[in-house]
């Protein structure tokens, strides 16, 4: 769903919104709108590669953001009206902050907050809004009893997940280099050690409860270390991945419990792990972001950060965190409550639609046929009996 909404987002005025260079430090203009004329010209992102290609790569990023934070509101949400959402969450939310944070007149960009693959644009983005939705549409029907302490569906599909994810990574955070080049390696070998390390370390804080090997937990932290070293992967060295994986694990796991101590339903901990995480990134960022490595590709040149005594980057990437942090929750949150005034467009499902199921309610369809096959002869064997069949059974129980 949202692959085919942002997709057409994209072409109609996202690219542009997001990209024209004659637009405004905090969102572009509608130069490239119905994607005209991003062919073969060099790319705002780099002029070794073509627009349209650029153009593509960017459309999956703004795909992605938005289904990250439906994690949030899982098994409670009409889906009509999270296709309106996305379509003007991205438009107003998503295109701004990509605009102030890569193109070369945004804000954040001129003001030299550094960000490689995405902090602020897709994490510290989709974990608020996930944050906004959660509080906007409320708690699952049962939440906090003993009826509701779900376990996973199927871990072996959090693992599978897992795996993809971890792949893909490594085209966001490699590919963010813009070309196959020492820094795009750089960036791989960061991604897949912020990974490893992180994931170990989760499950170890998870084996301090349980004294159990958690599979789950490994799967939480390895994408706990992974989005922290998003903003940072073509910037900081080897040594430094260790220190995020290390550091957003543990930051990480413990902002779990902030759905329990603030009393939000965020199903599968999104702003803990891609809100806190992105924040943990863009901070550490300003530490370990060292010139030599950004300039592995030979073109681009930083200051650096503290590890090169360039002591304000701090101060850059506290301002862009919290800039995206709060535009992001206050903007979703008016969508919300606008939308939710409108009829037909609140994203909240009825208690009958939660009691029945997202699946059949909005869908139609099942995951497992025989959870279909099972609902419909539930409801067969609910039916009254013909006239004939309960005659026969009358008799029957006389005689």
């Amino acid at each position: 769903m949202s692959v085919g909404v942002v997709s057409f987002q994209w072409f109609l005025w996202g690219y542009s919104l997001c990209f024209s260079e004659t637009g405004s430090a905090f969102i572009g203009n509608l130069k490239y709108f119905g994607l005209k004329g991003v062919l073969g010209e060099p790319s705002i992102g780099s002029a070794r590669i073509p627009a349209i290609v650029f153009c593509i790569y960017q459309c999956v990023f703004a795909a992605i953001t938005p289904v990250i934070a439906m994690g949030s509101i899982a098994e409670r949400s009409r889906l009509g009206p999270l296709m309106v959402f996305t379509f003007v969450w991205t438009t107003i939310v998503y295109d701004p902050i990509i605009c102030w944070t890569w193109n070369s007149k945004g804000w954040s960009y001129v003001m030299g907050g550094l960000d490689f693959a995405g902090g602020t644009p897709i994490h510290i983005s989709s974990g608020t809004t996930a944050l906004a939705l959660a509080i906007y549409i409320g708690k699952r029907r049962g939440y906090g009893t003993a009826r509701l302490a779900y376990e996973p569906q199927n871990t072996s599909y959090v693992v599978l997940g897992t795996t993809f994810l971890w792949f893909g990574w490594f085209g966001f955070n490699g590919g963010s280099a813009l070309s196959a080049n020492l820094r795009a390696a750089s960036a791989c070998i960061t991604t897949n050690l912020a990974a490893s390390v992180g994931g170990i370390i989760w499950m170890l804080l998870d084996y301090r409860l349980e004294k159990k090997w958690s599979v789950v937990g490994f799967c939480s932290g390895a994408i706990t270390g992974l989005v922290a070293i998003t903003p940072a992967a073509g910037l900081v060295g080897a040594p430094a991945a260790v220190a995020f994986g290390v550091v957003s694990a543990v930051i990480c796991n413990l902002a779990t419990s902030l759905k329990f101590l603030a009393g939000y339903d965020d199903v599968l901990d999104v702003f803990a792990i891609h809100g806190i995480g992105g924040i943990v990134g863009n901070i550490l960022t300003a530490f370990f972001a060292q010139a030599s490595i950004a300039g592995f590709d030979g073109v681009t040149v930083i200051p650096g950060g503290w590890i090169d005594h360039h002591y304000i980057q701090l101060g850059y990437q506290l301002a862009d965190s919290v800039a995206g942090v709060a535009y992001t929750f206050v903007v979703t949150t008016i969508i919300l409550w606008v939308m939710h005034c409108i009829p037909g467009l609140s994203l909240r499902a009825s208690e009958e639609a939660e009691i029945l199921g997202i699946d059949e309610a909005e869908m139609g369809e099942f995951m497992y046929d025989y959870v279909g096959m099972e609902a419909k002869m539930d409801r067969q064997d609910s039916r009254p009996q013909s006239g004939s069949q309960t005659e026969t059974l009358t008799e029957e129980k006389t005689s």
